[in-house]
């Protein structure tokens, strides 16, 4: 005789795996989308101004502040404010830590990646 559906216990559809272990590792400060456009970015150059970094990620003013803001209260990028006449020129720079950073959230993402993918 079957068991009643509330009765009957499933297994999950996808195993847990070390791999959905270790995604809830991620740094999370660098996994959202505009940080991690800004930290990659920065990586590629050796600075790049607020409208340099606007332009590339397509995002807004304030949106970009706010991002770029919590990326330097954590040390990952250091910010530089100067006047170019009577215009203000904002200049990020990625730091160590946050090349630091950057590199373990590489190399954690293609061990996602490359556990995955494992047979």
């Amino acid at each position: 005789m079957a068991k009643p559906a509330a009765a009957r216990q499933t297994k999950p559809a996808v195993p847990a795996t070390a791999a959905a272990g270790r995604a809830a590792e991620l740094d999370r400060l660098i996994h959202e989308k505009v940080r991690l456009g800004i930290v990659s970015a920065l990586a590629g150059h050796e600075a790049l101004s607020f409208n340099e970094l606007k332009r590339a990620l397509a995002t807004t003013d304030g949106n970009l502040s706010v991002h770029a803001r919590k990326l330097e209260d954590a040390g990952y990028v250091a910010c530089t404010k100067t006047f170019e006449g009577r215009m203000p020129r904002t200049v990020y720079r990625l730091t160590a830590p946050g090349r630091k950073a950057l590199e373990r959230y590489l190399d954690h993402m293609e061990a996602l990646i490359r556990a995955t993918r494992a047979p």
